[in-house]
């Protein structure tokens, strides 16, 4: 297959561009930068070579993830620019994705995106080629002779990023068998959904038929040619990608009146359960009657689910109990309506669950005073164990004992534990001038703002599914007695200060979030526009909350286990981060609260039901 490049060469440091200007350069120890793009091979029916080049996009970031430093359409970026000694990242995006608003899906733009590090050395010449190669996932579906022998004109297969969005999909027709379309995928893991329909030529019935090509790739090609053919007496469609262009291969195998097995998405497998689905012929077997039944791999002592009717010849079941990485086969049991015995329906189906992913050091068991002799931090580099060799869990301690030891608002504790021989208690304290809220989280603490507050990194690296997060606690606060101006106007001096458990999944960019890649979220508690409603944010995938008030009336300083449950606004995507934070008083970025909330925790579980 032929690789279409746009080439970028990059010069840099100590380009003699006139006397005042490198003597300039020489004295701030800056270098001077000049791009040149030359782009190879633009279709006539795509953009010209000159548009391709004149509307490419041109960023350039510090090479630390620091922050962006230029940006530039190409047709407007001056002979040369001068930037202070450093290394930096050159990302170049150019065709339909550079575009204000590109489009998702086309069968003649084409998008390319590249990046290369550089280092800009003062009075030094230096260059780098940035490589943009297209980033588009490609299709090319064709029709195989049969298609047009048994289906009346007119049959097409549509194909796009989305089942509903006619804006994300291109439609091949019988002229179109063998195009290139060209889909800008963004997201994690995005699939490509297609569908078949045509009126077959013996009887003039419809035929519809649809599928997903699940986790697919920029950069990559999916050609899939679709045929009819008739096998075992029973009419089949089948539909195979062709892996000689790229290293992905799909078999998609469906029969329009036969009864087995149908393919199951991969974001239906989770940790704990699956769903299953079946095609069954509905004048051949008895559609109040059909089963699945499943056994661990290595297993024969099968457990039987009642399938649900979902449309005509389609069945699904849930199929839950399950652990985690774990390999299962499972098969469809059907009632016969001539006789009204049950039949085994082919050979069995294996999936392998997710796996159930838990946070580490989550009993408290490990500490160490290797961040300060004034507090205790939750991992400890000498530890025999890898993930309790660095910081997973973090306080706001290093803010808090600023002034000494005395301002500690999270500590192990062990005369009164739930789970091992440790515990964790989060104490609100008035620090000097300002309330301090007790506080745990997933993630690491920055730094101090002035007097003022600090900044959070919230987040930890996290790919599972879980469906609900259980811990014990226990609760022990008093009336609000401190309190801002900026605090929600619901909140008031005397009301009973609350405790909040939060835990959250999502994929949040640490480049829009301004965190970094490990704790993507940034919270400066001086800013309130940087803190983020997990309920509402585009980012997050699934959310859990407790609040929890302890009043004259309702004391709950006794420990209880509490489960949280995880509420998914997307069952389709994975997560990339994982965000847990407790806090003794809720409204504590807000330094409102009572001086003496405590909320101690131990024997945080993960679960995935």
């Amino acid at each position: 297959m032929k690789t279409r490049i746009l080439s970028i060469a990059v010069l840099m440091a100590g380009i003699v561009l006139g006397t005042s200007c490198t003597k300039d350069a020489r004295q701030t120890g800056n270098g001077a930068l000049s791009l040149r793009i030359e782009a190879d091979g633009a279709t006539k029916a795509a953009m010209s070579q000159d548009e391709l080049l004149a509307a490419a996009n041109v960023k350039i970031y510090k090479a630390d993830f620091s922050g962006k430093v230029r940006e530039y359409t190409y047709s407007q970026m001056p002979a040369s620019i001068y930037l202070p000694a450093d290394s930096y990242r050159v990302d170049v995006a150019a065709g339909e994705i550079a575009k204000a608003a590109p489009a998702p899906a086309s069968w003649e733009q084409k998008s390319y995106k590249g990046s290369a590090d550089v280092t800009i050395v003062a009075s030094q010449n230096s260059n780098v080629t940035v490589a943009a190669r297209i980033c588009n996932t490609v299709t090319r579906f064709s029709f195989d002779a049969s298609i047009a022998e048994m289906f009346n004109p007119g049959y097409s297969c549509t194909v796009g990023l989305s089942e509903t969005d006619a804006a994300q999909q291109l439609v091949y027709t019988a002229d179109k068998s063998g195009t290139d379309g060209y889909f800008i995928a963004d997201g994690f893991e995005p699939s490509l959904y297609w569908s078949f329909s045509g009126t077959l030529a013996k009887d003039g019935s419809s035929f519809t038929k649809s599928g997903e090509i699940p986790a697919v790739e920029s950069g990559k090609r999916y050609a899939m040619s679709l045929r009819y053919s008739e096998k075992d007496g029973l009419l089949a469609v089948e539909v195979e990608v062709d892996d000689s262009t790229n290293d992905i291969y799909d078999d998609i195998i469906f029969i329009p009146v036969a009864t087995g097995i149908a393919s199951t998405a991969k974001y239906e497998i989770w940790a704990g359960h699956f769903t299953a689905h079946a095609d069954v012929d509905e004048k051949e077997y008895d559609s109040s009657k059909v089963y699945f039944e499943w056994a661990p791999a290595d297993s024969d002592s099968w457990t039987r689910v009642s399938a649900t009717r979902d449309a005509e010849g389609a069945y699904s079941g849930l199929i839950n109990g399950l652990t985690g990485s774990t390999e299962y086969k499972y098969r469809l049991v059907v009632t016969s309506l001539a006789d009204g015995s049950e039949e085994i329906i082919e050979a069995s189906s294996t999936i392998t669950t997710d796996a159930a992913l838990q946070a580490p050091n989550s009993s408290f068991e490990t500490t160490s005073n290797t961040e300060s002799k004034n507090y205790s931090s939750f991992f400890d580099p000498a530890s025999l164990y890898p993930e309790l060799q660095k910081m997973w869990w973090d306080s706001g301690n290093k803010g808090s004992t600023a002034v000494g030891a005395s301002g500690v608002i999270c500590y192990p504790v062990t005369d009164d534990v739930m789970h091992g021989t440790t515990a964790v208690c989060l104490q609100s304290r008035y620090v000097v001038i300002k309330f301090a809220a007790g506080n745990l989280f997933s993630g690491h603490f920055g730094s101090l703002v002035g007097t003022s507050g600090g900044t959070v990194f919230f987040g930890r690296p996290f790919t599972a599914r879980p469906t609900a997060m259980r811990l014990w606690m226990k609760y022990s606060s008093g009336k609000i007695n401190r309190i801002t101006n900026n605090a929600p106007a619901e909140v008031k001096e005397g009301d009973y200060d609350k405790a909040s458990l939060r835990i959250a999944i999502g994929t949040w960019d640490y480049k829009k979030y301004g965190g970094d890649a490990d704790s993507p979220v940034l919270v400066n508690t001086t800013d309130t526009k940087t803190f983020v409603d997990y309920n509402t944010d585009e980012s997050t995938i699934a959310v859990g909350e407790l609040f929890v008030e302890a009043d004259a009336s309702n004391s709950t300083d006794e420990w209880r286990q509490v489960t949280i449950p995880l509420t998914y606004k997307d069952l389709n995507k994975y997560p990339t981060h994982i965000i847990i934070s407790f806090a003794a008083s809720m409204y504590g970025d807000y330094f409102t609260g009572y001086d003496n909330s405590r909320l101690w925790l131990d024997g945080i579980e993960l679960l995935y039901e």
